[in-house]
């Protein structure tokens, strides 16, 4: 739909026409059904309406034909509906392998944006046009819910775990940002924008900014301060795992259980190290519950995805 169009906003990302599509083909089928059935009502009504005070119907045998295809008709409907839904859903929740990653903190009453390359902003976040955007988000306080009408995309963003949503915007401009959960008496004003710039005014953003350190390297630089290099080696040496080549990869558990380290696993160990022991160690990791901001535990949890494995025989 048009930009101007009352109650449907611009369709700026290729989720946008899947969804309206689904969305207007949901609408035809109400609104048929709606005329169809209030339609025969008021045709049957007047039809076999009562012409004489005494006037008694003729009984109606059961009709099988019908009753097969009021049954199946409407099952089939409802498998194109589920099916079409569905493709929608996983397409909208599987992010594509190869997408620009961009770190999101919902606070009472803001967003605040963090790139890899270091840059930081609050309200707005600056994204090339036709790259695959994902954002990996939590929140500091209360639950958010991060909304971009023009995108159709929205997802909750919950304290204390990380939330990924994803889209691909098709043309430059300004698009808002709205919180969708109520989350106080400012929630109305938790909004922003997100600016689509064609790929070279996004990296003239991007080099105009102050010369900073990466995300990884602020990673990595707190975790030498914090003394977590001591624990951590890449020798085998040390008294805790070794991180290069976990993220992404399998891990076992002192249980037998075993998961995948993703942004929320290496959330949990800095935070509370005792829920998930790796196989082989004493449960000795501090918590750092309280002694790291949610921005500091986005640094040091992109240092642990940049370690790269250890090459065979090193």
């Amino acid at each position: 739909m048009g930009a101007g169009t009352p109650l449907f906003p611009e369709a700026a990302s290729t989720l946008a026409t899947r969804v309206d599509a689904l969305y207007f083909f949901l609408v035809g089928i109400t609104v048929f059904f709606s005329v169809l059935i209030a339609g025969l009502i008021v045709y049957y009504a007047i039809k076999f309406r009562r012409r004489l005070p005494r006037e008694i119907g003729q009984p109606i045998h059961t009709n099988y034909t019908l009753e097969i295809a009021w049954t199946v008709l409407p099952f089939l409907l409802t498998m194109v509906i589920f099916v079409w839904g569905a493709t929608i859903f996983f397409a909208m929740s599987r992010p594509p392998d190869e997408t620009l990653n961009v770190y999101v903190v919902g606070k009472q009453w803001m967003w605040k944006f963090q790139h890899l390359d270091g840059q930081r902003e609050i309200g707005e976040l600056h994204v090339p046009v036709g790259r695959d955007i994902k954002l990996i988000a939590t929140s500091e306080d209360v639950i958010h819910s991060f909304f971009v009408p023009a995108f159709r995309v929205k997802h909750d963003v919950i304290p204390g775990r990380y939330v990924s949503v994803w889209f691909h915007a098709t043309k430059p401009g300004r698009y808002r940002i709205f919180c969708a959960e109520y989350c106080g008496t400012k929630h109305s004003g938790m909004t922003g924008q997100v600016v689509v710039m064609d790929a070279p005014e996004y990296q003239a953003w991007l080099s105009g900014g102050v010369s900073q350190q990466t995300l990884s390297q602020e990673g990595q630089q707190l975790f030498s301060d914090l003394a977590c290099n001591t624990c951590h080696r890449a020798d085998l040496q040390g008294r805790g795992p070794m991180l290069e080549g976990v993220f992404g990869h399998e891990v076992t558990l002192q249980s037998g259980q075993t998961l995948i380290a993703d942004e929320g696993y290496v959330r949990e160990s800095i935070l509370n190290p005792a829920a998930k022991i790796v196989a082989g160690y004493q449960p000795i990791m501090p918590t750092f519950q309280g002694q790291v901001s949610e921005e500091q535990l986005l640094a040091l949890v992109e240092y642990v995805k940049s370690l790269p494995a250890p090459k065979p025989g090193s």
